[in-house]
């Protein structure tokens, strides 16, 4: 299965362009006054009525959702760097777009289904019952598109919707957006003209210009 490394270049991808974050709805206005759940969140009025419906509503199941967290802790699971896609909150990410993108719902659920019918073919199990190495020993048979045997193409297609979906949740929560790096807009920091390039012209800093436009203190 892919590494974070991987995943980066396609949570990036995926995020940049905005496929997986377009609702295929648009919101209708909402006129009922409900307590806002998202502080912090610039949205217009019926906007938050909407969201706020979309979070109260459940969509998977129990048993739906158990399978998914295993899945996507498979695919970033914790390591040295950071913590898993599940202690990123990625299920609850996953559980509110699927509602707020409705076109996700049949393959997702639909995956799950015929994730367990193949476990239970192979290792009469359901899935989240089985071994971590049948587990995986599953997925190696849908993780790569290119290696997938024809019979396999639904828990493909399953697999790459999950594995977007994945991505982009954990690289957009505060734990991935760390885990990439990112630290948002800050101001410019200018040291002045290189040392060299001064020489070369025979310039140099008044102490005023030093003291007030080049020196920074950390």
């Amino acid at each position: 299965m892919k590494r974070r490394e991987s995943i980066k270049a396609l949570a990036l991808t995926a995020i940049s362009s905005g496929v997986l974050l377009q609702s295929c709805e648009q919101p209708k206005p909402v006129t009922e006054n409900v307590p806002s759940l998202l502080s912090g969140i610039d949205r217009h009025p019926f906007e938050k009525v909407r969201d706020e419906k979309l979070l109260k509503d459940k969509f998977f199941d129990d048993h739906e959702m158990n399978t998914i967290k295993i899945l996507i802790d498979l695919i970033i699971p914790k390591d040295e760097v950071s913590g898993s896609a599940t202690e990123a909150g990625v299920h609850d990410f996953i559980e509110f777009i699927i509602k707020d993108i409705p076109r996700h719902q049949l393959p997702l659920r639909g995956g799950l289904k015929w994730l367990d019918n193949q476990s239970l073919k192979q290792f009469n199990q359901n899935f989240i019952d089985c071994s971590s190495t049948n587990q995986i020993a599953l997925i190696d048979q849908i993780a790569y598109p290119e290696l997938a045997k024809p019979e396999m193409k639904q828990g493909v297609t399953f697999f790459n919707l999950l594995r977007d979906l994945t991505a982009t949740g954990f690289f957009t929560s505060q734990m991935g957006l760390k885990d990439l790096g990112y630290v948002g807009n800050a101001p410019n920091r200018w040291d002045g003209v290189p040392q060299d390039v001064l020489d070369q012209y025979g310039l140099s800093y008044d102490e005023r210009t030093l003291n007030e436009s080049v020196k920074w203190e950390d």
